[in-house]
């Protein structure tokens, strides 16, 4: 059996882990049965944003109208955008693993693996040991149990990525984040889109009045079908057909498209490695448990990323890894603050957030919430950005920032001054004395909170 200091099962956010494991001179073992990179680099942010930036371009040039500006999309070459993405997908990979490849003290197991006893691993047919062990193994796509969806050949956010042809009709069933940046993506390169989403909003984790503005702009391009449960889907001579029935009226739909995309969540990878044999407890939806410092119930294995399930961005993974490779290393111990990680959605237009929402928010504060349009900037104006807004929710008294909200052009850029802020734990005075370049987007953070009430 071999020996080594530190095991990392997870390619993706694990891989720096096991880079800061080889510069302190330790012996690594990484395990992944899959490519390198994990989810985002295969799957997920990679190569979706490389298809969402043409999606962009089409909405704006669709947008100029109103600027005075009369051009149009003559065509769009749906497999040289999907073979573009592919190939920068291709050429992540190979750099990676060329790193790893090329790194001393590592072995590097390309198998499937699971535990046998807390410090033990089966690997293929060899068992290895390691005295400190880091779970990054992610997570893979949730299937609804829908009636007929086996006996069809749907897509998922990962097989999806291989399409050459673009379909005429597309029904997507999901309304998160990866379903409406998908719904984006298609129906900017020309498919007839049908959405079907369970809940009664779009992006539901969101500010209520975000999803609402969301949806309004969506239905200029899509069928948004919201608070509607999937009876069946079956197969027909011309594609593929969704019963759904509105779970309020109980007035039930058919759709007809050539192709399902399932968009219907994520689900841990945990049970495939079979951590109950480690005794590492997993919550009810599978997801390992850990403590503040990212360590499991066992005293030398720490979990990560989307394996522990609480905020499924890759900027969060990131984080995680650093902290989890610190507080396995070192005596003072880092607190791991979901609350500050923000994320952005991709979608037209886009939307970033940090932190509490409204609700979230007044059922422990007492707070005041301030709301500027982008229009209520020089910039925004100009640009005739007519609904896209911000919204702060401060603690009273502190001027803490407790949450902020965006939707329209740029937000995931504009969002980071508060995201700096709030991780700093400064109150909001750091960003209303600063000095903001006029006229310029960022003019709206300040402006936001200055309409306090």
């Amino acid at each position: 059996m071999k020996t080594y200091d530190v095991i990392v099962i997870g390619a993706g956010v694990g891989t720096s882990i096991v880079f800061k494991a080889l510069s302190a001179g330790l012996k690594v073992a990484l395990i992944d049965k899959g490519k390198v990179g994990g989810t985002c680099l295969n799957v997920g942010c990679v190569p979706s944003k490389n298809l969402l930036f043409p999606a962009d371009r089409v909405r704006e040039i669709e947008k100029d109208k109103r600027l005075g500006i009369h051009a149009n999309v003559a065509r769009i070459d749906f497999a040289s955008i999907m073979e573009r993405m592919r190939g920068v997908v291709r050429s992540g990979r190979k750099h990676l693993l060329k790193e790893i490849r090329n790194s001393k003290n590592l072995d590097f197991y390309n198998d499937p693996t699971h535990f046998i006893d807390e410090s033990v691993l089966k690997v293929k047919n060899d068992k290895i040991k390691g005295w400190k062990i880091f779970i990054a193994s992610g997570g893979r796509p949730s299937i609804p149990s829908i009636k007929g969806l086996q006996d069809t050949g749907y897509l998922t956010n990962e097989t999806v990525l291989s399409l050459v042809k673009r379909p005429r009709k597309l029904i997507i069933l999901g309304g998160g984040y990866i379903a409406v940046e998908y719904g984006h993506f298609f129906s900017s390169m020309g498919t007839e889109v049908m959405m079907v989403q369970r809940n009664k909003k779009l992006v539901p984790n969101e500010e209520s009045e975000i999803s609402g503005l969301l949806k309004k702009k969506f239905e200029n391009q899509i069928e948004v079908y919201l608070n509607a449960e999937i009876v069946e889907v079956r197969r027909s001579g011309s594609g593929e057909i969704v019963h759904i029935k509105n779970r309020e009226t109980g007035r039930e739909k058919s759709l007809l498209a050539e192709k399902i995309l399932v968009a219907t969540g994520r689900k841990s990878n945990a049970d495939l490695l079979r951590v109950e044999e480690a005794g590492i407890e997993t919550d009810e939806a599978n997801y390992i448990k850990v403590d503040d410092y990212l360590q499991t119930n066992k005293e030398n294995i720490w979990a990560l990323g989307d394996a522990v399930g609480k905020q499924m961005f890759t900027h969060a993974g990131d984080r995680e890894a650093e902290l989890a490779w610190h507080n396995a290393t070192e005596e003072n111990k880092i607190k791991m603050d979901f609350q500050l990680v923000p994320h952005a959605i991709f979608t037209y237009p886009q939307i970033a957030s940090v932190g509490l929402t409204e609700e979230q928010a007044r059922k422990d504060y007492k707070i005041l919430v301030g709301r500027a349009k982008y229009s209520d900037t020089v910039k925004g104006e100009a640009m005739m950005e007519e609904e896209g807004f911000a919204k702060a929710i401060v603690e009273k008294g502190t001027e803490r920032i407790l949450g902020f909200h965006i939707i329209g052009p740029e937000a995931s850029i504009l969002i980071q001054e508060v995201v700096n802020a709030m991780a700093n734990k400064v109150s909001l005075k750091s960003i209303a004395n600063s000095m903001h370049i006029f006229p310029a987007l960022s003019e709206l953070i300040p402006e936001t909170l200055n309409r306090l009430e």
